[in-house]
């Protein structure tokens, strides 16, 4: 009986992760307060080196506008020995019509690149229309790995 090679794992390139974080559109943003760590799926989009994001009022924006480090990561996930992965950090600020022209300028940036993947996002028949916060996460690192078996390389 011959062995089976084991997996291989690597880390991905920059293009292999912008192009992991575009063809995806739910990632699990991570944030803490004090001695809480919580984590929540939600849907996103990555753009212009960004990852733009939507939510409704809660606790997780409270605590944002105290520590709004956070860590956001994307899988696509096919076995235990086949899958990629992209953990990103940054900072995420709260985008508002309110304020001067750049900030106006920055929520309706957002809302288009959102309404890529939710194109009735604040309008009639908009599925989640009481998520009306929007969020951007400016990228500071981004990295990936994959995991690899002969099987799924063959598949590839």
């Amino acid at each position: 009986m011959t062995p089976t090679p084991g997996p291989t794992f690597r880390e991905l390139g920059t293009d292999e992760v912008t192009a992991l974080l575009s063809r995806n559109h739910v990632g699990r943003i991570a944030y803490s307060f004090h001695d809480r760590v919580d984590i929540e799926p939600l849907g996103y989009v990555f753009a212009d080196g960004a990852i733009y994001l939507r939510t409704g009022l809660g606790s997780k924006l409270a605590t944002l506008a105290h520590a709004p480090w956070v860590a956001f990561e994307v899988d696509e996930a096919h076995g235990p020995f086949d899958w990629r992965s992209v953990v990103v950090h940054g900072t995420v600020y709260v985008l508002s019509e309110a304020g001067n022209q750049s900030a106006r300028d920055a929520y309706h940036v957002a809302v288009e690149h959102l309404r890529t993947l939710t194109p009735n996002a604040l309008r009639g028949g908009d599925p989640v229309p009481d998520r009306r916060v929007f969020l951007k996460l400016h990228v500071d690192t981004m990295t990936g790995r994959e995991a690899r078996t002969t099987a799924a390389a063959a598949r590839a």
